[in-house]
């Protein structure tokens, strides 16, 4: 199989799917950071079990992971946790940087 036919069948990655996948990264680095030991981890706690479950819908809407984008700043400000509160901030600008990404063109 050469290089050229090895490509084409790949599946070609859409910019939903890229910014998707980078979602999920920065989701899974959160949940790492998350310390259970800091007051209003429950905000936290709800929040990423939301995202979970935006993740797991078969279609994307930017809309919507922006609109979670929007409340996890709410889940920020609510932190009193100044270390985690900047680990947190950290993970919300890492958000925005994974919903501008766009799929490399072939």
């Amino acid at each position: 199989m050469d290089v050229k036919t090895e490509k084409s069948t790949k599946k070609q990655l859409t910019d939903a799917d890229v910014k998707r996948k980078a979602v999920k990264l920065v989701v899974a680095h959160l949940k790492k950071k998350a310390s259970k030991e800091y007051m209003g981890i429950d905000y936290l706690m709800e929040w990423l079990e939301e995202m979970d479950a935006l993740l797991e819908k078969e279609e994307f809407d930017i809309r919507e992971y922006h609109r979670m984008r929007r409340q996890f700043n709410d889940v920020i400000e609510s932190t009193l946790d100044g270390a985690m509160r900047k680990k947190l901030r950290d993970s919300w600008y890492s958000m925005g940087k994974a919903l501008d990404k766009k799929a490399k063109p072939y």
